[in-house]
């Protein structure tokens, strides 16, 4: 079995494009649609840098939540505008003037909305909602359930919830092509890991299921909390049972939440033990949903992305048996054809 070199490079799939980010560096490559590749480079210093505090466990994981999604809505509103996706209309694309200025703040404004909105759906659907099902079924049963029953159901109503809303968003047309770059990362990703040659042939060839994605990162968070979840119902047994109170303890754990689940998933990037696989296994699985075989210009977008952000020395003295789970789950699975027609 072929080794991994560890690496700390990431990547997010953009609207027709791959943001990659390394320790040193952070690079975008979108899809133009006159058939080039652009690719720019990021200029964004993590607060991690400036100060020390927010690099030790646990808070660091927050800390690099709040940087990604920040980080990751500029290089999204960045791609739709290089890929020609924020254009409204065709006069659009001519003009330089007012209706360009006035195309971006539509699509800034949408976006902003969009983002409320969606917080204000994800606290009703992951936290309110399964609240009051486990009162319902309380009641149905004339029963109380014990702390850690109440925790289990409110997290498995969470994940389904999470499960048939990637499932039912990956056959929209533009998020299957957002799901089909996720794919070109992390075969790229493994690829460079393994120190072949970056090219399509190579990349093609890797496992798209990856034990450091985000997809893992949420799989943990709902996981994790089911023991969170379960403390505060132990030391604060009053909250439970007021709805609004419940939700709001929800919210406050979601920092810590979040701390932990980044260093659970540092720790399964890092080492393959039998532990660090089956607490990988979810979010591997779920990857089945939220990334899809790219076509071959979409591996090309994303090897343009990784060179263009590669460190300057490559760490090659750490390895780790790291893509083992992932190819395991991969050969059970018939790939799909990278030319879909979408």
């Amino acid at each position: 079995m072929s080794k991994c070199k560890y690496t700390a490079i990431g990547g997010q799939a953009l609207i027709e494009g791959i943001m990659m980010k390394s320790p040193e560096k952070t690079a975008m490559a979108v899809s133009m649609p006159d058939g080039t590749i652009d690719v720019s480079m990021l200029k964004y210093e993590s607060l991690r840098k400036k100060y020390k505090i927010l690099g030790i466990p646990v808070v660091r994981g927050v800390t690099s939540f709040i940087e990604s999604m920040v980080q990751g809505y500029k290089a999204m509103m960045l791609s739709a505008e290089k890929s020609g996706f924020a254009d409204l209309d065709e006069d659009d694309k001519k003009d330089t003037g007012e209706k360009s200025k006035f195309s971006k703040a539509v699509l800034s404004a949408v976006m902003v909305i969009g983002t409320v909105l969606g917080v204000a759906l994800a606290v009703v659907l992951f936290m309110y909602i399964p609240r009051l099902c486990v009162g319902g079924l309380e009641w149905l049963f004339k029963s109380d359930f014990s702390k850690f029953t109440r925790s289990g159901i409110e997290q498995l109503l969470k994940l389904t919830v999470f499960v048939l809303y990637m499932w039912g968003v990956s056959y929209m047309k533009d998020i299957k092509r957002v799901f089909m770059y996720h794919g070109a990362e992390h075969k790229t990703i493994f690829c460079y890991e393994k120190g072949l040659e970056l090219t399509v042939e190579n990349v093609r060839k890797q496992s798209r299921f990856h034990p450091r994605c985000g997809t893992s990162f949420m799989i943990l968070m709902i996981l994790i909390s089911v023991i969170f979840s379960t403390l505060v119902q132990m030391i604060f047994p009053q909250v439970y049972d007021i709805k609004w109170a419940w939700v709001a303890a929800k919210i406050l754990l979601i920092p810590i939440i979040c701390g932990v689940g980044f260093e659970v998933l540092k720790i399964c990037g890092k080492y393959d033990n039998i532990i660090t696989r089956i607490i990988s296994a979810p979010g591997l699985w779920m990857q089945r949903i939220s990334t899809k075989e790219p076509q071959d210009r979409m591996i090309e977008v994303a090897i343009a992305a990784l060179r263009a952000c590669e460190p300057a020395v490559p760490d090659v003295d750490r390895r780790v048996d790291m893509n083992k789970t992932a190819e395991n789950i991969g050969s059970q699975e018939t790939e799909e054809t990278g030319n879909d027609n979408i």
